[in-house]
């Protein structure tokens, strides 16, 4: 006689845990932005040798801006991917679009702040203003090219996420707004010299986000990520 044996493999469902680490995510890297930009010792429109001067003068509020800076690398890939993942199902184009703009403008972000650590560290380490300067005033190619890529890529590749939170209706049309004007908010606050405005620039785009998170949340689980 010839018995067939049936198993069952149950795996855990964890598409609850990971709608949470998405809510969770979502803000952080926008919001770190927001308070880096405002506790910046410098206007971005400083030369080299005020910025140097500003960064020795205050290594402690430094420090604060590098970590923020750090928190904000790895966390803001990851946010706009939660987000387009939404937002794709009703806009793909619009979203594929936003995402390929973002995603390089975001990688782009450590690089252009390589001038900064080794301000931060020249600093530390006690060299003369006058020296760091010197090095500082001279960058190489790729760090102009991911300056570039990074403003063109997060200015206008937010704006378009905006438009298709917009129209997908993702968290709402309130936070679709805020997104797509923190940036343009943030730009004409780099040419004005007002942190208080990129504080409230990038805030946009942590609550707008966050309001995408509360929306992932109160997703049922198969809205989420049905089961194959």
């Amino acid at each position: 006689m010839t018995e067939t044996i049936s198993r069952t493999t149950s795996r855990a469902d964890i598409r609850p845990a990971w709608r949470w680490l998405a809510a969770l995510i979502l803000p952080i890297g926008p919001a770190a932005v927001a308070l880096l930009r405002f506790l910046l010792p410098y206007d971005t429109t400083d030369s080299a040798s005020t910025i140097t001067s500003k960064i020795v003068g205050e290594l402690d509020r430094g420090s604060v801006v590098l970590w923020l800076g750090y928190l904000a690398f790895v966390t803001l890939v990851p946010g706009v991917y939660f987000v387009g993942r939404l937002t794709r199902r009703s806009t793909p184009w619009l979203t594929g679009i936003a995402v390929c703009l973002m995603v390089p403008g975001y990688l782009s972000l450590p690089t252009t702040a390589s001038s900064d650590v080794f301000a931060w560290s020249a600093g530390t380490a006690g060299l003369d203003q006058a020296s760091i300067t010197k090095v500082v005033d001279v960058t190489h190619g790729s760090v102009d090219v991911a300056a570039t890529v990074f403003v063109v890529g997060h200015v206008f590749g937010t704006i378009l996420l905006g438009i298709a939170m917009w129209r997908s209706g993702v968290g709402g049309r309130w936070a679709a707004v805020a997104v797509a004007i923190s940036q343009p908010l943030h730009l004409i606050s780099v040419i004005i010299s007002s942190h208080p405005l990129d504080l409230i620039g990038w805030g946009l785009q942590a609550v707008g986000f966050a309001a995408v998170g509360w929306a992932i949340l109160r997703m049922p689980n198969d809205e989420w990520q049905p089961l194959p």
